[in-house]
């Protein structure tokens, strides 16, 4: 192969190559950094940019340094763009228009705004048996208790409704450590000699119509 049409072979290919290099890009962004009116940078600002014909937007948000930068932006215009911190007023730049491959340099500079913040104020209560109750529990209220059918009138028809039940035992737990208390007066099983939650003998602590 003659060395002249080699050399200029490869001149041809070299001049091609940032022609080539473009054509691979099809989008923009921009760059730039967020400072005060003293030249302090600003960490944590929000950027949004919003391409006006289509509506698309574009965030980001000002890292170490006050820079930030958006990516993968379609070319063209026109842009908004708005730039949001905490104590400052809103900078707002219109009409920038995107190259491509040309990302745009933006350098902010944000005042103080004398604008003051809202302030929220949260209350709430609490009872105290949420408070001192641990573990699941199932409260049971008065519609269950006047319109579940019961078979045996007793408080073990109703603690079907508890997930952890098992009959009368509550956690695989036996169930003659159950607990019942009625307006704070205990009413348990104490002598074991039967499978109801109150008393020995099949007897229950006190009548469902009280409830």
């Amino acid at each position: 192969m003659n060395v002249r049409f080699l050399n200029l072979l490869v001149f041809a290919l070299l001049a091609l190559t940032p022609i080539l290099l473009q054509a691979q890009v099809t989008t923009s962004g921009i760059n730039g950094s967020v400072k005060d009116k003293a030249g302090n940078v600003l960490e944590g600002a929000t950027i949004e940019a919003v391409h006006t014909p289509s509506g698309s937007k574009y965030t980001a948000i000002s890292l170490k340094g006050g820079n930030f930068s958006m990516q993968g932006m379609r070319i063209g215009g026109p842009y908004k763009v708005t730039i949001t911190f905490s104590g400052f007023n809103p900078y707002e730049i219109e009409g920038i228009s995107l190259g491509l491959g040309e990302p745009y340099s933006l350098d902010a500079v944000m005042q103080q705004g004398g604008a003051e913040l809202q302030v929220v104020t949260v209350s709430g209560t609490r009872r105290r048996t949420q408070v001192e109750r641990t573990g699941a529990a199932t409260s049971i209220g008065q519609k269950e208790i006047t319109t579940m059918p019961s078979i045996s009138r007793s408080l073990t028809d109703f603690t079907r409704l508890t997930p952890q039940a098992n009959g009368t035992s509550f956690g695989g737990r036996d169930n003659r450590y159950n607990n019942v208390q009625v307006d704070g007066a205990n009413f348990n099983n104490n002598f074991g000699l039967s499978s109801d939650l109150g008393p020995g003998g099949g007897n229950n602590p006190i009548s469902l119509d009280a409830f």
